[in-house]
Formats: structure tokens, sequence, C-alpha cells
């Protein structure tokens, strides 16, 4: 388990906002060191030399941008977590694409960096340790089997109970969805609705239609609701890897 210190480039080409950044970083308590340069070529020379386990970077830069730069690291044999951070929302979901941590607008507020810097400890500490594939005992015909949470794409609330929605069928557990959702969480599982719970692995599609969001599980439209909306495309950016990433 990894939980030494945090050695961090920031790279950006407006020196003020350069500045700003790696100093609001330096104040963080999980942070050892801040490297800062202000050009992607000169980010990829840095790695190249020194150990890195984070890059934080603006998006619209001069030369290679800040997308460009995250591509050029994805193909890295270990490659370094990154956060974009950001003048412009729209690059969400390119960012959510190339598999960043988190995704920071500008002006950068401390606690939303805060946040940013625990989602890469975060990251750091799972890629470390194995995920455990949890059996659920369920009751079918009168005889207990097990089901593998790995294969559970969404779970609807039915009062006390719970059902585990899998490709082969359903399943009720006597377990409130409050209580899954605690459990599940680490696992990937997101609260979408007061009554769905969704693994965020199996998500095929993210839709958008004037403001009302649903997502795409197993063939079946889900609803989103408002409330959890934000947090849903906040969690797909931060947790989503190369290749798995359901279209936007």
């Amino acid at each position: 388990m990894n939980t030494s210190p945090l050695r961090v480039l920031v790279v950006d080409d407006e020196r003020p906002a350069l500045d700003e950044l790696a100093w609001l970083l330096e104040r963080d308590h999980r942070v050892d060191s801040v490297r800062t340069t202000d050009s992607a070529a000169e980010a990829l020379r840095v790695l190249q030399e020194e150990p890195v386990d984070a890059v934080f970077m603006d998006i619209r830069m001069p030369g290679l941008t800040g997308l460009e730069l995250a591509r050029v690291l994805s193909r890295f044999k270990t490659p370094p977590p990154v956060v974009f951070v950001t003048a412009y929302d729209e690059h969400a979901v390119d960012a959510f694409e190339l598999n960043a941590v988190d995704y920071v607008l500008k002006p950068v507020r401390d606690d939303r960096l805060a946040e940013a810097v625990r989602r890469i400890v975060e990251a750091r500490l799972t890629t470390s340790v194995p995920e455990q594939d949890d059996q659920i005992a369920v009751e079918l015909g009168g005889v207990t089997r097990f089901v593998s949470r790995a294969d559970v794409r969404y779970v609807e609330a039915q009062g006390d109970y719970a059902r585990l929605h899998t490709g082969s069928g359903s399943h009720l557990v006597r377990v409130p969805l409050t209580s899954l959702e605690d459990e599940w969480r680490d696992a990937g599982f997101v609260r979408i609705h007061r009554s769905l719970l969704v693994a965020l692995t199996h998500i095929e599609e993210v839709r958008m239609d004037s403001g009302r969001c649903t997502v795409v599980v197993g063939g079946e439209e889900l609803v989103v609701s408002r409330r959890h909306t934000r947090e849903l495309r906040d969690l797909l950016v931060r947790r989503a890897r190369p290749g798995s990433a359901p279209r936007l």
C-alpha cells in the first residue's frame, strides 16, 4: 500500500496560474514536492528525468496541448495520474476518455483542489490493493445460491429489500439499498436515483437531453435524478479506464 507523500508536476503556460497552483499544492500535507513547467514538451523532459506521482495540467497550451500530453502519458508503462486544471468545461468528455483522475475548473478553490489530491491518493491505494469479488447469497426456489457482485449491473430499491439485476435475471435480497450503497461504494457502485444504484463498469452510455440525464445499462435506459447527475459525471471522469468509456 503506497502512502508516501506525493511528488507533483504542474504544467501551465500562464505563469500566474502556474505559481498559484504550485503554491496551493505545496500547502497540502499530502504533497511532498512540486515541480513546475510552462510547456508540455518540458514536462516530458522532466518525466524522463525524475519520478512523478501525479501531473496537474492545463488543457489549452501552445504547441502540445494538455490533452495531447495526456495521450502520450497514457502510453507510459506506468502512467502518472492526471488532473486537468482548466477554465473550460467542454473538455470533460475528452478527459474522461483519457482516464483523468479529476477535472478542476479555474479559478481553483482550496477545497476543490484538496479533493483532487484525495482522489490521487485513493487511486494510488486502489491500484496497490486487489479488488475483492464478493459473493452475495440469494434465495431462488428454496435454494441458496451465490451471485458475483461483478455480475450485478444495477440495484433497485424495493422497500426494505433490494433487487439485484444481472445479465441472467434479477434476485431479491434482504438488504436495504442504503446499506448496499455504503458497502459497495468502493467497488464502483453509485447512486443515480433514490431507488437506483448502478455499477459504473456496466454503464454503456450516458445520455443528455434537454437537461435530463439517463444511463444505459445492459440495454436498459435508467433515469438519473438532477441531484445525482453532477456526481455521476464526476465519478465517471475519475474511474473510467481506457477502452471501457461509455459513450457520452
